[in-house]
């Protein structure tokens, strides 16, 4: 509402006033709080409006609506400022971050990538190793073991030879005689003692 001063109403002289000047809103039929009461309102007792309870009763039930719905609405208000203002802030870090993630996920998986393939390829260099070692091995107990009979045979035939050697010496039926008689001629002496070192000290004489 515009009030008229001096012919202008106080929107025309706020206009036209310069910004540094005060304009003053002039206020009629207001009186200050030290005059008396009008005659006319002497001895007049304020009733106040009657109050129907039940409308009463629903205002109140509406009004507590109204807060409820109106807090509600701030909340979700501020809720969605706030995660703009976070989705704002955040949105190109989150970004930024996904992507190092990624970036990070592709190296580790690729460097995953190179260690197994240097794994299975020591696995293998070592299975081989080992299979050579063990095919070694054999061939070794192989050589071993034909050495050993080789050995025995060897010994065995040793023994044969000597056996053969010593059998010219056995008494016979054929040579019984003669070996008597060799006997007979040139007679042995076992009754005598020897000393530390093996050398006769002692000895009987045949009679």
């Amino acid at each position: 509402m515009f009030q008229i001063i001096g012919g202008r109403t106080v929107q025309t002289a706020r206009l036209l006033a310069p910004r540094s000047a005060v304009v003053v809103e002039a206020v009629r039929g207001r009186k200050s709080r030290t005059d008396p009461v009008a005659k006319s309102k002497e001895g007049r007792i304020k009733v106040l409006p009657p109050v129907d309870p039940v409308e009463m009763v629903v205002l109140k039930e509406r009004y507590t609506e109204y807060q409820l719905i109106m807090r509600a609405l701030r909340l979700e208000f501020k809720e969605e400022v706030l995660r703009k203002k976070y989705e704002k802030e955040t949105g190109s870090r989150a970004e930024e971050r996904a992507r190092q993630e990624a970036e990070e996920h592709r190296s580790l998986m690729a460097l995953n990538d190179q260690e197994n393939l240097r794994l299975l390829k020591a696995r293998i260099l070592r299975i081989q190793r080992e299979e050579e070692e063990a095919q070694q091995k054999r061939t070794e107990a192989i050589i071993q073991r034909e050495q050993k009979q080789d050995e025995i045979i060897k010994q065995r035939e040793k023994e044969i030879l000597q056996l053969q050697e010593e059998a010219k010496n056995f008494i016979t039926l054929e040579n019984l005689d003669q070996r008597i008689e060799e006997a007979l001629d040139s007679p042995k002496n076992y009754n005598f003692a020897i000393d530390k070192e093996g050398r006769v000290i002692k000895q009987t004489v045949l009679k």
